[in-house]
């Protein structure tokens, strides 16, 4: 950490204020809505007896994940991608990564043959909704799965649920790195990083790209111990959110 402050006052190594939210849909199996700062989406995880006919007979299940931004989400209205009549790639590639990273600490055997489907609708848009969505997903996903649980379709004594996930942003600007990027920072940034790690600390996945100078391991050390600490601190609030009855 360094004395740098950055515009809205924190420090390098600090997150943004962060809430969850936890049952905020009164319909779906499992909700939350999550805040990073500005950002604030709303995950809800459907929960299906059964599972997509190619896993059928399998005894195993499927987690899967669908992303997505309000029109006004950001500061100018954007089309509904229902109404171009295509899905677009950032989409796509958002709600793959939110698939991949609650898969990697789901043991499907354990889930039994069914389906959650985690839906991350970004209602307000201030630099890391996936890595937001990621946080908030997990969340939902668990109380979906006990849900399951309740209702008999997942056995009383099976884990599915084998770790937690969170992710968070980092990045590096005027060659300090920082945790957390808000817009004002990550449209600046000069290496921009979304980390995504386990409760045990493993990486599921790192997406680093140097938007402008190239970055060297040093660097990249420097961004991954912020990326880990910051999991590890939104690990403990969803764990406390969870908690609460």
């Amino acid at each position: 950490m360094t004395d740098i402050v950055r515009a809205d006052g924190r420090a390098t190594d600090q997150l943004r204020p962060v809430t969850i939210e936890r049952g905020w849909s009164a319909h779906a199996e499992g909700s939350a809505l999550i805040s990073f700062g500005g950002t604030k989406v709303l995950c809800t995880a459907s929960f299906t007896n059964g599972v997509p006919r190619w896993l059928t007979g399998k005894g195993k299940g499927w987690v899967t994940a669908e992303y997505a931004m309000l029109p006004r989400a950001t500061n100018s209205r954007n089309d509904r991608e229902s109404i171009k009549g295509r899905v677009g790639g950032r989409t796509h590639e958002i709600s793959r990564l939110i698939g991949r990273a609650l898969r990697a600490v789901v043991d499907t055997k354990a889930l039994g043959e069914n389906t959650i489907v985690i839906d991350c609708d970004v209602l307000q848009a201030d630099g890391g909704t996936r890595t937001a969505a990621i946080t908030g997903a997990y969340v939902a996903l668990a109380d979906a799965i006990e849900w399951g649980r309740e209702k008999k379709f997942i056995a009383q004594r099976s884990t599915p649920l084998i770790d937690t996930v969170s992710a968070i942003s980092v990045g590096i600007i005027d060659g300090e790195p920082m945790l957390d990027l808000a817009y004002v920072e990550d449209v600046r940034a000069e290496t921009d990083m979304n980390v995504v790690v386990t409760g045990r600390g493993l990486f599921v996945e790192v997406q680093g790209t140097a938007e402008g100078a190239p970055f060297d391991k040093r660097e990249l050390d420097a961004l991954l111990e912020l990326g880990v600490a910051g999991c590890a601190d939104l690990r403990a609030m969803q764990l406390a959110a969870l908690e609460q009855s």
